[in-house]
């Protein structure tokens, strides 16, 4: 059977709430068995496998098990994975694999058959409030959604929902699979949970422990920032955000926490009641692709020297393995 006759469409779902660097080895992992892999941030893809069955001389099954055990294996990551002829198809079969994680290839002769019983709100692409006006109009499934004239549903939805809905329904979706990486952003966040901290030396603390995570997760993707972004919760709801960009492009905590440090004293709080502090890193590029000046400062050549061994260490032993007051402390 060629490619075409295939179902060669994958939506891979990952576990709620997937740390971000967990989720950048899952992409890095598609990419292994196809060059066409788009991130769905924050815990999703799509990979086209067309071009790329004959290579690895397996069908579309065997090729979802595959990436599913290897997840499993190497990084601990169970996936759930659905395979279509469209994106539609295919994102709403790995809604449908029950469990932590499977695969459920939805070959294209059986597309019709297997999307009729479904209920409406099971398709890719209806939300709850469009499936409510669907099943008031008595349609319940998504068989009987695709046998309703799509000039009906474009009225029921709207023009452009009612005719995708109608579309998807019969399992068209005309959608390419397009190679997308992350956005250009990382971000860390914490939330003070049992009360609520004023500015001062904890809060200062937290902000330097962001600072720290931070770097060293720009550090792990090999990418540098631009730019930070430090957004304040208070309590009653208010928030308060705001922008600096780096002099240079940078991973390295001292700079980070300058520039962080900045951001806070610039929010001028007077015993304001913080609820949670976030820190993100934006405009991020390539390591490799920012030159580097030697600053001829023995101190912070020294200090960079320390920041490399001290990330294999943590990659090693964990993050919280060496705290942040080491990190950025003075060295000889």
């Amino acid at each position: 059977m060629s490619d075409i006759e295939q179902a060669t469409v994958v939506h891979v779902r990952c576990p709620d709430r997937l740390a971000d660097e967990a989720y950048r080895r899952v992409l890095e992992l598609l990419a292994d068995v196809s060059p066409v892999v788009q991130a769905i941030p924050p815990g999703a893809a799509l990979v086209e496998l067309k071009g790329v069955l004959r290579y690895h001389q397996l069908g579309p099954q065997r090729l979802g098990e595959l990436i599913r055990v290897r997840s499993v294996a190497r990084l601990g990551v169970d996936l759930r994975l659905g395979i279509g002829s469209s994106i539609a198809v295919a994102a709403t079969a790995s809604a449908q694999v029950r469990g932590p994680g499977g695969v459920l290839l939805v070959a294209p002769h059986e597309t019709a058959d297997w999307l009729g019983p479904l209920p409406v709100e099971a398709l890719h692409g209806i939300g709850p409030r469009q499936g409510q006006i669907l099943r008031d109009f008595g349609v319940h499934c998504v068989g009987l959604l695709a046998t309703i004239p799509p000039a009906t549903v474009q009225r029921l939805l709207g023009g452009r929902a009612g005719r995708q809905a109608a579309e998807r329904a019969r399992g068209i979706d005309p959608r390419p699979v397009v190679a997308r990486e992350l956005p250009i952003s990382a971000s860390v966040h914490h939330a003070f949970t049992n009360r609520h901290e004023l500015d001062g030396a904890p809060v200062r603390a937290t902000l330097l422990d962001l600072v720290v995570r931070l770097a060293a997760l720009l550090r792990s993707r090999g990418q540098v920032a631009r730019a930070l972004t430090l957004t304040l919760a208070f309590a009653g709801g208010t928030r308060w955000e705001t922008t600096r960009r780096l002099p240079e492009a940078s991973a390295h905590d001292e700079d980070l926490r300058v520039l962080a440090y900045r951001a806070m004293d610039a929010a001028g709080l007077q015993r304001a009641r913080l609820v949670s502090l976030a820190l993100r890193g934006e405009d991020l590029v390539a390591a490799d692709a920012v030159a580097e000046q030697i600053s001829l400062d023995d101190r912070r050549e020294n200090r960079l020297l320390a920041e490399g061994v001290m990330d294999r260490v943590r990659e090693r032993f964990g993050f919280d393995a060496i705290g942040p007051a080491a990190t950025l402390g003075k060295v000889s």
